[in-house]
């Protein structure tokens, strides 16, 4: 089987382009090609694959195996993959999730794609809430950006524990199917430094849809402007939203690793 290994910003996964491979066990060959000392080494698996309703579709799997909505900045990869191998030959494209189609454009630079422009959605922002972990009263923003998140905010986001924190929040009995986990620090009105536990995935370098649900809980504070730049252990995303009832605006890189051959 062959496949290509992308990242935007340190945020790796595998892909197969299953308009000529196919997998029958995807959440199995997810977490075999995951691992980082007998696999390839991953956050994940994504199959590119023909859609009746878009000009492909992304089907992603978390690197535990369990099967995920959208990934933003697994998506950007995908559109950078379906250009340069000529499956999708227009700079703006539509790709089928299962959190809906997401439309995106490409910056070309020398026949390759070196920025995505995402068309996130609009951010479902819910009350204000809390939970208890080692006797503490933890607030947070739940956010819905086709997939769970829950919205953390901290003065120093580099001194937390996320290796405890981070499945404490995911698992809790709050979240019945798990949630992803953003933990936000305040740079200034347009600036945050964010840290992400993704859910079936562990704390990974970058994270589009908890970037873009960190913003959605920022601006409705009233703490930060509508356009943002995200710094994340992996590099940098802009984050532009209109407002309320408008969908988010996601800005970042997509880059080839390597490709690649491993017996089925």
């Amino acid at each position: 089987m062959r496949f290509t290994k992308m990242q935007g910003l340190g945020n790796d996964y595998v892909y197969v382009n299953c308009f000529e491979e196919s997998i029958e066990a995807p959440g199995q060959m997810a977490k075999r090609l995951s691992d980082r000392h007998f696999g390839v080494g991953a956050d994940g698996l994504i199959l590119i694959k023909p859609s009746k309703n878009a000009d492909c579709r992304m089907e992603m799997y978390n690197a535990d195996g369990s099967k995920g909505a959208m990934c933003g900045n697994g998506i950007r990869c995908v559109a950078k993959y379906v250009y340069e191998a000529s499956l999708v030959r227009r700079r703006k494209m539509a790709v089928e999730t299962d959190s809906g189609v997401r439309f995106l454009t490409c910056r070309v630079r020398n026949g390759k794609v070196h920025l995505v422009d995402v068309d996130m959605g609009i951010p479902l922002i819910m009350e204000r809430d809390f939970l208890e972990w080692k006797g503490e009263t933890l607030f947070f923003t739940p956010v819905d950006m086709g997939n769970p998140h829950a919205v953390f905010f901290y003065t120093d986001v580099d001194s937390l524990d996320l290796c405890n924190l981070g499945p404490a929040v995911e698992l809790h009995p709050k979240f019945p199917d798990r949630t992803n986990v953003e933990f936000v620090q305040i740079l200034d009105e347009q600036n945050m430094k964010l840290r992400v536990w993704e859910r079936g995935s562990g704390e990974t370098l970058a994270c589009g849809t908890g970037a873009c649900a960190a913003c959605a809980a920022a601006v409705s504070m009233g703490i930060m402007k509508r356009k943002i730049m995200v710094h994340l252990k992996g590099g940098d995303l802009e984050i532009t939203w209109p407002g309320a009832g408008e969908a988010m605006m996601m800005t970042g890189p997509a880059v080839e690793v390597f490709r690649g051959e491993i017996a089925e």
